[in-house]
């Protein structure tokens, strides 16, 4: 090669390499979505699980207590066509891993912001069912709006555990399960002998009649996946986290889904759209699958929803 030749061989090299560099650099970070499963680590060492399909806005996806990304599976494959869908196994759950701590409601809002660093993910919108919510209104304590655009809470009520001197309107309001004597004694039962049969109890009585009997026990196997000692530790956590000041703090664009025959009472979810300024509001009647796995029941209902809302 003579030097001419040499010079110009060089230079287009420079040129090719710098173009490829500039591609990387100016490549949306949220649109990319190589799809399947994924890890990230925790500030505190773990490994965290995802499941990831499709590119475009993000729409990141926290389960409820003791459940698992793969519980989303109608959204990674019903939304993906236009956005980069990411369910998570929170830590403990699902294929994450299992360290004997951290199940508490803030560890887990500290695992999710983990989560959408390392991804370099902003103009999240934030989805969370049932404690997946108290993650997300912790989360919101926290961190505030950061890579924050939009949320959707589902079928979560603003307090689990009721206070005796309450007025009927607060009770209401919360949306309260528990007094203080059912909440140990259900926590006992989830820790005790009978953890498997108690949990059981509890899936059962959050699906309709009319949804198949082997779904449902392939959900309390997805949640039998979370130790049940850690399950206890983690209720009792999550049952004993007040957010009815928290929520009215949030100001982001908010999607409230709720379920009329759920075990969370469908008034409370009403008290949250009340809470959250230009809130949307949507509640499943029975006959739409309206308990409170309803993203399962009804995905094609659930999944407008939420595409409506995020476009």
């Amino acid at each position: 090669m003579n030097p001419q030749d040499r010079r110009c061989f060089l230079k287009t090299a420079a040129l090719s390499a710098a173009g490829l560099a500039l591609s990387h650099v100016i490549e949306p970070s949220n649109a990319r979505g190589a799809g399947g499963p994924g890890f990230v680590t925790t500030n505190d060492g773990y490994k965290f699980r995802y499941e990831e399909a499709g590119s475009g806005k993000p729409l990141v996806c926290i389960p409820g207590w003791s459940q698992t990304a793969a519980q989303f599976k109608q959204q990674l494959t019903g939304l993906s066509d236009r956005y980069r869908v990411i369910a998570v196994d929170m830590r403990g759950h699902g294929e994450s891993d299992k360290p004997a701590h951290g199940y508490s409601i803030a560890r887990l809002s500290k695992d999710v912001h983990d989560l959408l660093a390392d991804l370099s993910l902003a103009d999240v919108t934030l989805m969370g069912h049932s404690m997946g919510c108290s993650v997300i209104w912790s989360y919101w304590e926290l961190f505030g709006s950061e890579r924050l655009a939009k949320l959707v809470l589902v079928d979560q009520m603003p307090f689990i555990t009721a206070n005796p001197a309450w007025s009927a309107e607060e009770k209401e309001a919360s949306g309260a399960l528990f007094d203080p004597n059912s909440l140990y004694t259900n926590i006992n039962a989830l820790a005790g002998p009978d953890g498997v049969k108690t949990t059981e109890g509890f899936i059962g009585a959050m699906f309709t009649p009319a949804y198949p009997k082997d779904e449902v026990a392939w959900v309390v196997k997805q949640n039998l996946k979370l130790p049940r000692e850690y399950a206890a530790r983690l209720l009792y956590d999550h049952a004993t986290r007040d957010w009815r000041r928290i929520i009215p703090r949030i100001n982001v664009p908010t999607l409230v889904v709720g379920g009329k025959t759920s075990l969370v009472p469908w008034k409370s979810q009403v008290w949250i759209a009340n809470q959250i300024r230009g809130s949307r509001l949507e509640i499943f009647e029975e006959s739409e699958g309206g308990n409170h796995f309803m993203f399962m029941e009804n995905p094609q209902k659930f999944n407008r929803i939420v595409r409506d809302f995020m476009s």
